[in-house]
């Protein structure tokens, strides 16, 4: 049964075309039966073939058809064919044309046509029945509304059509907008890892590098000091080891996991923590807070943290020998304001302005897009005086 529907559904014309030749051979036994010869007779066979025509061709033609349904009963009135089985092809083709999505001039003449295909039968062929002009009027208001029904379940099902294809359209477009949104999303998430992975390799594998050659240098002469940097090198790679795997942790499951396997992220707290750990590679560090310290959004935390660690690592890469820095915590009542500087020698011209036309300066690109999704300010570049300088306003209330 599934094949013999789906069949039909690949052949609708061979489907009209079968019931086309059940009509005409209905209309011819009519012409039979009511005895009718002559020339009438080959009119009325004439009317049924073409009817039937316009029966076969209603969905491959429908404006087509209709016109040369109009022609016909037009015919029939002129040259005095009474209705017969063959007329029920404008049935047909009024609901068809209803129901097509074509232009609209043909379903309002179908309309036109139905509801005067009646009114006309009865002024060309009045019934003796009817005596009386209420009962005509009746009678043709009876025979109206099988016209008047076809052409209204015709325009039911192309408004039907239209709106499941309108809702068809629109889950197609949310289905694209929600699959644009998750690749937008996916791609903000990768680049904050990206930022992360670099705040996180950077500062600890620098710390470890100067550290190893440290203990290199001293190793003979000075077997405490090696010792102490071998264990700095220890302790750092294993804050590297324990972040690397939060960040990995978040890529496994999506989300952020505050205890248990994976640390939390760092925070301004933490920042003291920070320049000690600076201090101990062999980097002078002088450290402030100004202000009364208060909790702060997490995003603000992070961004503050990751700012002050890319600074003082792109102080230890590019400071040269015997630099000095300085770390200012500001807070105030709308914000948090960082000020990081050095005495060095600072980093080339090309390291600072959007990375250089050798595509590095990474760091402090993803400084400028930490404090651009908080909704804060970045200032960045040499000193007049020499050295390097970074200033940071963070608003305490997220951007829109």
């Amino acid at each position: 049964m599934q094949s013999l529907y789906a069949f039909i559904r690949r052949h609708p014309t061979g489907v009209d075309t079968f019931w086309a030749v059940v009509l005409l051979g209905f209309s011819l036994l009519w012409v039979v039966s009511a005895g009718t010869v002559g020339g009438s007779a080959l009119g009325y066979g004439l009317v049924a073939l073409l009817f039937s025509l316009v029966v076969a061709l209603r969905r491959r033609a429908p404006e087509k058809m209709l016109l040369l349904a109009v022609g016909l009963g037009l015919a029939q009135l002129a040259l005095g064919l009474k209705p017969f089985m063959a007329d029920f092809a404008m049935l047909v083709i009024i609901f068809t044309v209803a129901a097509h999505d074509g232009p609209r001039w043909a379903s309002r003449l179908a309309l036109v046509g139905g509801l005067a295909a009646s009114t006309l039968s009865q002024l060309r062929w009045p019934l003796e029945e009817t005596n009386s002009g209420a009962a005509m009027v009746f009678f043709t208001i009876i025979m109206t509304v099988p016209f008047a029904l076809a052409w209204v379940l015709g325009d039911s099902l192309r408004t039907r059509r239209a709106y499941f294809a309108q809702l068809e359209e629109r889950a197609s477009r949310l289905e694209q907008e929600r699959e644009a949104q998750a690749k937008v999303a996916v791609a903000a998430e990768r680049a904050r890892i990206a930022r992360e992975l670099h705040d996180v390799v950077a500062h600890n594998v620098s710390v470890m590098v100067v550290q190893a050659d440290g203990a290199a240098y001293v190793m003979d002469s000075s077997p405490d000091t090696a010792k102490q940097a071998l264990e700095t090198i220890s302790t750092t790679g294993r804050q590297a080891l324990a972040e690397m795997r939060r960040l990995l942790g978040i890529l496994r499951t999506g989300e952020h996991q505050e205890a248990g396997e994976y640390v939390p992220q760092p925070d301004v707290g933490q920042i003291e923590d920070l320049v000690e750990q600076v201090r101990g590679a062999g980097l002078t560090v002088d450290f402030a807070i100004e202000g009364s310290p208060r909790p702060l959004p997490s995003g603000v935390e992070l961004t503050a943290y990751r700012i002050v660690q890319e600074a003082l690592t792109n102080t230890r890469k590019h400071g040269g020998p015997d630099v000095g820095a300085s770390v200012r915590l500001v807070y105030f009542d709308d914000g948090l304001g960082l000020l990081v500087e050095d005495d060095g020698r600072g980093a080339p011209q090309e390291m600072y302005e959007d990375g250089g036309a050798d595509g590095r300066g990474h760091g402090l690109i993803g400084m400028r897009e930490r404090v651009g999704m908080v909704g804060g300010t970045l200032d960045a570049g040499p000193r007049p005086g020499g050295g390097f300088r970074i200033s940071a306003l963070l608003p305490l209330k997220p951007a829109h």
